[in-house]
């Protein structure tokens, strides 16, 4: 186990050897296999399909994990699965789904779907990755899984099994009987074979590959990016950035005495390539509390109980979860909890401290982005970690602050605290091939070594990086720029505020204006006013005062716990057009606001068959977000 400090403990780290140097697997399943050599008895995973500290849970060692990674494997390769064919999963999480991960990984490459999605952005994401395979789950009460899995593959032809997981087995008592009673109906209307996953492993050996892994550090995960501010690219991970992170995981924190609380889903990297990844390395004890984690029915009413359960001593958050969570009184023991990792998104400071005073326990504070596997860097739990900063570089990941054209050559690198987009290169970026697409990687490098992050961020002198905000959130007023970070830590300042996303709104003198959109606290009464007025106080920039702010009953947020930006996007829009329309006379109105690939968000518009588009044009041709007719 590492000390990591300071940066120069980091430095220190590097000199003993390099990254190559540093495990001795060659993919995911051999260091599985390492691990179970060592730690086979002791427990892997975890799962309760339902929230209560006493529910029915299922508990797995690593000897029984490895075995049905290994069958899972060798299905996979018996449907007709190569080294660079996909096997997508639509999957809530349970420790299945950690199977069906590792598997993937070993049997060709592993592709997660986020089961939020709509069946055409599915199905899309399965036709562009090239899926074979797609596991997914049963028809079950309460989840719409599996009706949507079904209906993408109508949509997704090269999708030639769907392999089904049935949650009945983690139920108990009375809820058994009555589930298969209610269990909705399935009509499939697809060509895919369909099969039952435990049956279809029973089949498969399950204490040997039937296959010889290659050694070539070959691809093993697509990764679709879930971030705020674009339409999704599909990443590709190899098992060498895998291991790097479940290095960096085993070896800075986690042992295999521990236990990881993770409320996260599985298609996300924090919790695939940092949690489970760190697991496999470490031999620690993972556990998946309920199948929509943190969205789980209890979750967060039953949290400290879950922690007092499973001895858990780490836990995993996000900024709304870690909001949420100062609402829920500590109602159990949770003296074996040293700390929660937090990722995602930067975390408000002001939440950042009445966390830790609530729960008693240390928050690190991490970087990490899909595009790089993951980890990039950390608050160190044995040094000073500065509140607001997302840390010191991690071993082996060199970070770079530059100012870069669009094409990535870099017009100078920036010196300490001057602000500048994030680059990054570390055993997790794949130079040059980031994501499937080529296209998609032109200009992505910095001189062609660093992915570009598109984040803005700074170095102070002791070597910790502070996020400033994102280049594409960039609010551009008359050519002044605004960070909406800026007003985001004002707002998050505010004790009636639990979230808030600012955007620019379309403005016709200035292009853009700051735009505030604001999730209250629980049984909060701030008004509109109230927090305008806290705002002309606290941001210090006249420009950046948001000139619209509107109180939502709930902001709409990725699956990771993101405040979906594009979402505010398109409401702005609607409304500013709308009422500019309606102020002008002109019989039409926005009927959706829709994202493309190469015109960003196009406001689609509905007329009354009299209006032309010269009247519409008139009055929204001035705007930096075009226009179109509906359908």
């Amino acid at each position: 186990m590492f000390q990591m400090v300071d940066l120069s403990s980091v430095e220190t780290i590097e000199k003993e050897m390099p990254a190559e140097e540093r495990w001795t697997a060659k993919t995911v399943y051999e260091q599985l296999c390492q691990t179970t050599a060592k730690h086979g008895n002791r427990p892997a995973v975890s799962f309760q399909l339902t929230s209560g500290d006493r529910a029915k849970a299922t508990t797995l060692t690593w000897h029984e994990i490895k075995t049905q990674v290994t069958k899972a494997a060798n299905l996979f390769r018996s449907l007709g699965v190569g080294q660079k064919d996909v096997v997508a999963y639509m999957l809530p999480t349970s420790h299945e789904t950690a199977i069906t991960l590792a598997g993937a990984m070993t049997a060709g490459i592993a592709a997660p779907v986020n089961p939020t999605l709509k069946p055409e952005q599915i199905a899309a994401l399965l036709q562009e990755t090239g899926a074979k395979v797609l596991v997914t789950l049963k028809a079950f009460p309460k989840t719409n899984v599996a009706r949507l899995a079904h209906d993408a593959v109508t949509q997704a032809p090269n999708v030639n099994h769907v392999i089904e997981i049935d949650l009945l087995p983690h139920l108990s008592g009375l809820k058994k009987f009555i589930v298969p009673l209610i269990r909705p109906k399935m009509n499939i209307r697809h060509k895919a074979t369909v099969l039952e996953f435990n049956s279809a492993l029973a089949a498969q050996p399950g204490d040997r590959l039937t296959f010889k892994e290659s050694p070539d550090d070959p691809v093993c995960a697509y990764f679709h990016t879930g971030g705020t501010t674009g339409m999704p690219k599909i990443a590709q991970h190899k098992h060498s950035g895998i291991l790097y992170n479940g290095f960096l995981g085993a070896n800075l924190l986690i042992n295999e005495k521990d236990t990881i609380l993770c409320p996260l889903p599985m298609f996300h990297v924090m919790a695939a390539n940092v949690f489970w990844a760190t697991s496999i390395s470490a031999g620690s004890h993972i556990v998946f509390p309920t199948p929509a984690g943190y969205r789980g029915d209890g979750v967060f009413d039953n949290f400290w109980k879950l922690v007092e359960r499973w001895g858990a001593t780490y836990t995993a958050i996000v900024p709304t979860a870690a909001s949420r969570l100062m609402q829920c009184p500590v109602n159990a023991d949770i003296s074996t909890l040293q700390g929660a990792m937090c990722g995602s998104a930067p975390l408000p400071t002001d939440i950042f401290k009445r966390f830790e005073e609530i729960a008693g326990i240390k928050i690190l504070e991490g970087y990490g982005m899909t595009e790089a596997t993951c980890l990039i860097s950390g608050n160190p739990m044995a040094g000073e970690r500065k509140i607001g900063s997302v840390g010191i570089r991690n071993p082996y990941c060199d970070i770079k602050i530059c100012d870069c054209d669009k094409d990535g050559n870099v017009l100078r690198d920036c010196g300490v605290d001057e602000v500048g987009e994030i680059c990054v290169s570390n055993p997790g970026v794949w130079t040059g091939n980031t994501y499937t697409d080529a296209c998609k990687n032109v200009g992505l490098f910095a001189n062609g070594t660093h992915l570009r992050t598109g984040d803005l961020g700074r170095f102070d002198a002791d070597g910790y990086l502070w996020i400033t905000g994102r280049a594409k959130d960039m609010i551009i007023r008359s050519g002044h720029n605004i960070d909406p970070a800026i007003i985001e830590e004002v707002l998050a300042a505010h004790p009636d505020v639990a979230f808030s996303g600012v955007i620019g709104q379309p403005d016709a003198d200035a292009g853009e204006l700051p735009a505030a959109y604001v999730e209250l606290v629980k049984g909060s009464t701030a008004t509109v006013d109230a927090l305008m007025t806290h705002c002309k106080e606290h941001v210090h920039d006249p420009a950046a005062v948001p000139k619209y702010l509107e109180l939502a009953p709930e902001l709409p947020k990725t699956a990771v716990g993101k405040i979906f930006k594009p979402d505010l996007r398109r409401s702005a829009i609607t409304r500013v057009y709308n009422a500019e329309l309606a102020a002008a006379g002109v019989a039409a109105e926005v009927e959706e606001v829709i994202e493309d690939s190469r015109r960003g968000l196009v406001a689609r518009i509905r007329e009354n068959g009299v209006t032309t588009g010269d009247d519409v044009n008139g009055v929204l041709g001035v705007h930096i977000f075009r226009w179109e007719w509906a359908d």
